[in-house]
């Protein structure tokens, strides 16, 4: 261990007060050593923020090179890192809505079910990030896999996501109701 981290813990021991009244066999407050500023700068520099971990789950999941497990644990990552909502609401902006969308695709049911799961968790209870999903178009999408998939595990994930995509958010009601109304259409085409 690095003799300034290690410094660093001590200080942190000696200077927080004991939980349950008794002494921690420390001086008094009016005696604690400053903090290792130089410690605290190594610690705090080698961590990675909530959207790059976000960003490197991803590009881990799209990656033609990394096994299926590794995937799976990435995703998993990604999904509770998307469980804060400020996490949630940065994936538009540092752009991962167009590669979760992409993984509602994916050949695998396993990564398909993660990909639904993580939209639903991005999207529940948060209508900036049911906003951002709908504009995303990922609806289409999981109700294509919630009737269509062939792994009963995946749909249920799409339906899981669907709910929390339109869960009191009025635009995604009507925007699905309209998508609904279309594929009406479509299907029962009048001959030209």
């Amino acid at each position: 261990m690095d003799p300034s981290l290690n410094n660093l813990l001590k200080w942190s021991i000696e200077n927080t007060p004991a939980a349950n009244g008794q002494p921690n066999g420390t001086e008094p407050s009016a005696h604690r050593q400053p903090i290792d500023a130089e410690a605290l700068q190594r610690l705090l520099a080698n961590t990675p923020s909530d959207a790059e971990l976000m960003k490197t789950a991803m590009e881990v999941v799209r990656s033609s090179e990394t096994t299926l497990e590794n995937k799976l644990i990435a995703f998993d990552n990604f999904e509770q890192l998307v469980e804060n909502l400020d996490n949630a609401n940065n994936m538009d902006p540092i752009g991962l809505w167009p590669p979760l969308v992409e993984t509602l695709k994916d050949e695998e049911a396993e990564i398909r079910k993660m990909a639904a799961w993580c939209v639903g968790t991005a999207v529940q209870n948060n209508e900036k990030s049911q906003e951002k999903a709908l504009e995303a178009k990922v609806i289409p999408e999981l109700v294509r896999m919630a009737r269509e998939d062939s792994d009963t595990t995946v749909r249920r994930k799409a339906v899981y996501a669907i709910s929390s995509c339109v869960r009191n958010y009025q635009p995604a009601l009507e925007k699905q109701h309209l998508f609904q109304q279309s594929r009406e259409l479509y299907r029962h085409k009048i001959p030209d």
